[in-house]
């Protein structure tokens, strides 16, 4: 499976962003899916995941009530809507893709294909 995600950009702290992630070349219901970010310097985190059916979605601590992961089958779309974002949202996003039958893993080295990144700058 092929993955693009696109949708960052410059926002105000407080703002709210969108990120996309659009799949191709495989059976998106077969996927699990996750985000991830990367900062200048810092290591790959988890952000969020989701598994097939969208019945499980776990959240970093960090995001937790601010970002939602969702996904749409009949565009072989993900989302990761993030609101009241902080300057320390600042990253590289990542979405990720794994084929599974459970729940979906929070960690980077699970993940057998990666979307390009799309850039999330928050100002102060």
């Amino acid at each position: 499976v092929q993955l693009q995600a696109f949708g960052g950009g410059l926002v105000q702290a407080g703002g709210s962003l969108r990120l996309s992630c659009a799949a191709s070349g495989g059976t998106f219901s077969s996927y699990v899916l996750g985000w991830f970010r990367q900062a200048p310097g810092k290591e790959r985190e988890f952000v969020a995941a989701i598994s097939r059916t969208g019945g499980s979605a776990p959240y970093a601590d960090s995001v937790k009530g601010r970002f939602t992961i969702s996904r749409d089958s009949a565009k072989n779309t993900a989302y990761l809507q993030m609101n009241s974002l902080k300057p320390e949202d600042t990253a590289v996003y990542y979405c990720a893709a794994k084929r599974s039958l459970y729940y979906p893993p929070t960690f980077h080295t699970e993940y057998d294909y990666w979307g390009q990144g799309t850039l999330v700058t928050v100002s102060s």
